[in-house]
């Protein structure tokens, strides 16, 4: 079951680091019916915010920075987990440490999304800041529902585990 799991968040870290890698090329989707393939993290922050072609090139321009800045996804890390979960003995010590290492790359990752996104946010109009948020609010209200049904069907989940165990 342990090696499983490990499979799973090895597996799990990986798309992560590639989808996370391929966001700083695509998180400003300009028109959203020409491309709506990201759907993770905040790449559609700015569907449906107008902007003119200056706001663009100026957006353009940050992401090619980032892009040319962010070190690449570290291959060797996920070669190395994938080691570890194929190992013939599970060593859970070794794939935390591993996990973790794996996890703080990813932090940084997106703590240079993050600074890439606000200075596209700085660049946008009063107006269009407050469409953004606006969206924003509108797409964590569905997340809310979401982890509401989650719950609900987690506490279904519990009790008929619960009654068939007695």
């Amino acid at each position: 079951m342990r090696n499983v799991i490990a499979a799973v968040m090895a597996s799990t870290l990986a798309f992560s680091a590639l989808s996370q890698a391929d966001e700083v090329v695509t998180s400003v989707n300009w028109h959203p019916a020409e491309d709506n393939s990201l759907r993770n993290g905040q790449g559609h922050m700015f569907d449906g915010i107008s902007l003119t072609e200056h706001q663009r090139q100026q957006m353009r321009d940050l992401m090619q920075r980032a892009r040319h800045d962010r070190p690449p996804v570290n291959v060797s890390e996920v070669e190395a987990m994938h080691r570890l979960v194929t190992a013939e003995k599970f060593d859970e010590a070794a794939v935390r440490a591993q996990a973790e290492k794996m996890a703080e790359e990813q932090v940084n990752r997106q703590v240079e999304m993050a600074k890439v996104r606000n200075q596209m946010y700085r660049l946008l109009t009063p107006e269009q800041q407050a469409a953004l948020n606006e969206n924003h609010q509108q797409r964590m209200e569905q997340l809310r529902d979401v982890a509401r049904m989650q719950q609900g069907s987690n506490v279904n989940l519990f009790s008929s585990n619960t009654r068939s165990n007695q």
